[in-house]
């Protein structure tokens, strides 16, 4: 493998690293080679001359290998005690086949930014198996913007999705056993809500029945993908340790016959689902192709939950950087939303700039034309496609907080479209950042990084939020419905509204809401497209997650455990005669 290593190995903290001249090197892959082989052609830095950039001694690390790390808890618990950096947002416009790029930027940009000699980490979530062998594929980064070791973080990583189904599947396990030997806190086979889970898409298992042959009660079960537990919320969205065994004692998984809720502590299992998770909840430690920090834990989805990484690494990498890059997952209206309006309420976190990622490529799709005719120029398909960007740009606007677009360019993209595309940023009062990243690294990022630290330069404003505390929950899933996916209201099927009034009856009103919905346009049938409006919003189910901390909606046909398309990702990977593993990008 190739030593590639645009910096020098620090010695001490990273005001003294030295940066070399070269970032893109002849001894890169060629564009357009699969990530894996882009990769494999870095040599990565020893995780604790990593952890130096950020003034860490090798001592406070928790080594997973070479490459890898964790920070233990005591490290962490004095790290809530200093200073905060600032914090940088990246979202995106409304997903679509041809691929935003929001990962890949939030790479880019850190990079960006320590090669103009900022202190900075990027914050990631950690990929889910279902998606990787699914659809969608690793979620790493991509060309010369990933992070570190990729098929590591793509597969089993540390442990930590893990752990986070073993918890969860312990909870099940006792519900079960609760009812086999007697069912003394009188639980309702009927009530009973947490289900099983796993980390891979198997739609044959999302509706089940359990306990048959004598086994044990039967009653109807299934299985969520570990992305959309309640569990996966809470490690993410706890503080510390205490945070987290009292957030998972107050998990209601069940009513008894009489209606009252049935909470894990209840079945005394808190203590040691909090046992598994201990070390899951201490944040990873990675580096980027450029050996920029790179923190990645936890990985809620955005559609079905509240898409952002964990905030005890949020916050960690703010105590210790200057300058931190995290992303959201899916569009500004599903990600950048509940960042704010669940991660940043509960954290008490306040970004200084958001970067809403786009691509002439998916506005073109966004302006109706079809995925095999992007490669074509077509300036009016990216003027018709831009409305989407300027729905999710007014939406963002609305927070308060300072924003800029980044064009993720192709090398197929025209200089007519891009006139066309500054053009409509000029209407929105926004400015636009073409950035190579992909092709070029740190290089092709050093105009974003500027303009990122200019919109810094200035005091943080406090965001902007939806709805108040003490709004009612329909108030809440109809500010979010119509300031964020245009639609003209919200309808509550039956059973929707029955739980509603059942949770605020139970003192549920004052949560935040996160609504599970398509990704792919703002109303809840994709078919809608990305420039939806005037929708009315289906609401079919509540869920209650008072552990997390939030009422879950569910919208349309969405659901918590995905299935496979017909061809899979996993059919295209394998080993070859080397061991080396192929088809994994």
């Amino acid at each position: 493998m190739n030593d590639y290593r645009p910096w020098q190995t620090p010695e001490s903290p990273m005001e003294e690293a030295t940066l070399c001249e070269a970032t893109a090197t002849p001894e890169w892959p060629p564009p357009g080679s699969p990530d894996s082989v882009i990769a494999r052609a870095v040599s990565p830095w020893p995780i604790h001359d990593v952890a130096a950039r950020l003034g860490i001694e090798a001592s406070r690390l928790l080594p997973f290998g070479h490459d890898k790390a964790k920070l233990p808890h005591d490290f962490t618990d004095e790290l809530a005690e200093r200073p905060q950096g600032k914090l940088v947002l990246v979202t995106a416009i409304t997903p679509t086949p041809a691929g935003e790029g929001k990962t890949t930027t939030t790479v880019g940009l850190g990079d960006g930014l320590s090669r103009i000699g900022q202190r900075a980490a990027i914050c990631l979530r950690e990929p889910s198996l279902g998606p990787c062998f699914g659809m969608k594929g690793g979620a790493a980064g991509g060309g010369r913007s990933q992070v570190i070791p990729m098929e590591d973080i793509n597969l089993h990583f540390t442990g930590d999705f893990h752990a986070i189904s073993s918890a969860h599947n312990l909870l099940a396990a006792q519900i079960d056993n609760h009812l086999y030997w007697g069912n003394a806190l009188d639980l309702d086979p009927e009530r009973i809500t947490w289900k099983r889970t796993m980390d891979m898409n198997d739609r044959a298992l999302r509706q089940l029945i359990v306990g048959e042959g004598g086994q044990g009660v039967p009653r109807r079960d299934g299985f969520d993908i570990t992305a959309a537990s309640e569990i996966m919320a809470i490690l993410c969205l706890a503080r510390d340790l205490d945070d987290l065994q009292w957030r998972l004692g107050e998990i209601v998984v069940a009513r008894t016959r009489d209606g009252a809720p049935v909470r894990a502590r209840d079945l005394e299992v808190q203590g040691a689902m909090a046992v598994l998770l201990k070390q899951a909840l201490a944040p990873n430690l990675v580096q980027t192709l450029e050996h920029t920090p790179a923190f990645v834990h936890g990985g809620p989805f955005a559609n079905i939950a509240h898409g952002c990484n964990s905030v005890m690494a949020t916050r960690s990498a703010l105590a210790l950087a200057d300058v931190v890059v995290t992303e959201a997952g899916f569009g500004a209206d599903l990600g950048a939303e509940k960042f704010f309006n669940i991660k940043c309420r509960q954290a008490g976190l306040s970004p200084s700039a958001v970067v809403v990622v786009a691509t002439l490529r998916a506005l073109k799709m966004h302006g109706g034309i079809a995925r095999e005719a992007l490669g074509q120029p077509d300036p009016e398909a990216v003027r018709r496609g831009a409305a989407n960007l300027a729905r999710h740009v007014e939406n963002l606007q609305g927070a308060g907080v300072p924003l800029v677009v980044a064009i993720n360019q192709f090398d197929q993209d025209s200089s007519e479209e891009h006139a066309v595309l500054r053009e409509a940023c000029d209407a929105m009062g926004v400015e636009v950042v073409l950035s190579r990243h992909w092709q070029e690294g740190s290089a092709g990022s050093e105009e974003l990084a500027e303009r990122v630290m200019a919109l810094l330069d200035g005091a943080t404003p406090e965001p902007q939020l939806s709805y108040a505390d003490d709004a009612g929950l329909a108030d809440k899933l109809r500010a979010i419905a119509t300031q964020h996916y245009g639609a003209a209201d919200i309808q509550l099927e039956e059973r929707a509204q029955h739980q509603l009034e059942e949770y605020e009856a139970l003192g549920y009103g004052h949560l935040p809401v996160c609504i599970a919905k398509t990704p792919y346009s703002f109303a809840a049938d994709p078919e809608m497209g990305g420039l939806a409006a005037g929708h009315v919003l289906p609401i079919r189910e509540l869920e209650l997650a008072a552990g997390a901390g939030f009422v879950v909606a569910l919208c349309g046909t969405i659901m918590r455990m995905p299935g496979m398309p017909e061809r899979p990702a996993s059919a295209g990977m394998g080993l070859d005669a080397a061991g080396e593993i192929e088809g994994l990008s």
